[in-house]
């Protein structure tokens, strides 16, 4: 394999972060805390500034790109499925407005971040990667995030799914170790056993041994139904039954399958994350003038005032 070296104009890693993974973590861990002058939450701010802060020093990306989530229950998924993420509810006041900071402060930061209310973060994600890939081979795509689901975007052996908090990296070949399927079956897995986290239902009586002898046999969920007949013959227990449960659950492994799909092709002038050009990825200075004017704006304590000022000078 030719080694490849970065440059401004051409990255060995384009690293693309799931904003909404840190967001929350921090909104409620019981170790990030912090409030106002005047008493408001600030803590899924605060927490999310420090971890950018931390991972910009840590890594020295030189092309990153933030993704935000906006769209429950407004997205094109609620739209095929209103069960879709049904367990989750719309945030109060004060969170969506530290929702909307965080993606204020990426800008400040000198971070590129896109947010839509018809995609999900994922979808962004899943787009930038595809363009990336378009225009060039020889960079690696590295996401940030714990969402298994993102392993679907692994497509060569340098890419990665990154659990930064817990230090975990997964290649392709850990995602086969992991769920016993490729990293592009994963969506043909979750329409199979679905995924309670997002109410997506699968078929009722496949679990995670049963998908992967599926798979592994016929490749797809597409491949399983042309090829029914074969199924109850499968070294597998209950196989003389499966037929039957996978015909009679044929609708919802398809929409199952379909609502896991990641985008990776949004092309809308709408949506500003469609069609981007890997220049627009590498990452600027911080405005350190406008963080300072941004944390007074939002009334942060004069302790954590200066600890976020703090932090972010080592960046320069």
């Amino acid at each position: 394999m030719t080694e490849v070296t970065a440059t401004a104009e051409q990255p060995e890693i384009v690293y693309l972060l799931d904003a909404s993974i840190y967001i929350f973590q921090s909104h409620f861990s019981p170790y990030v805390e912090c409030r106002s002058t005047e008493g408001a939450e600030l803590s899924a701010l605060y927490g999310f500034t420090l971890f950018l802060l931390q991972f910009l020093r840590r890594v020295k990306p030189t092309h990153l790109a933030v993704a935000h989530d906006a769209s429950l229950f407004c997205g094109f998924r609620h739209q095929l499925s209103p069960d879709y993420k049904s367990n989750r509810e719309l945030p109060d006041e004060n969170f969506a407005m530290q929702l909307q900071a965080c993606s204020e402060i990426c800008g400040i930061l000198g971070l590129i971040s896109f947010v839509s209310k018809v995609y999900e973060a994922d979808d962004i994600i899943g787009t930038m990667a595809s363009s990336v890939r378009q225009q060039t081979e020889a960079c690696a795509i590295h996401i940030v995030s714990r969402d298994k689901d993102l392993a679907q975007l692994l497509v060569s052996s340098q890419d990665c799914l990154w659990d930064y908090s817990g230090n975990v990296k997964r290649f392709s070949m850990d995602i086969l170790n992991d769920y016993g399927v490729r990293p592009e079956q994963f969506t043909d897995y979750l329409g199979l056993v679905g995924d309670s986290v997002d109410c997506i239902s699968g078929v009722p009586g496949v679990g995670p041994v049963k998908a992967r002898v599926l798979l592994k046999e016929f490749g797809s969920v597409e491949g399983i139904y042309s090829n029914l007949d074969k199924v109850g013959s499968l070294s597998l227990r209950g196989a003389t039954r499966l037929p039957d449960i996978l015909a009679a659950h044929r609708e919802s492994a398809v929409l199952s399958k379909l609502l896991a799909t990641i985008v990776c092709d949004v092309s809308d002038d709408n949506e500003t994350f469609s069609n981007i050009k890997l220049e627009t990825l590498a990452r600027g200075h911080p405005d350190m003038n406008g963080l300072e004017n941004f944390l007074a704006e939002y009334s942060f304590p004069g302790r954590d005032l200066d600890h976020i000022l703090s932090q972010a000078g080592q960046l320069t």
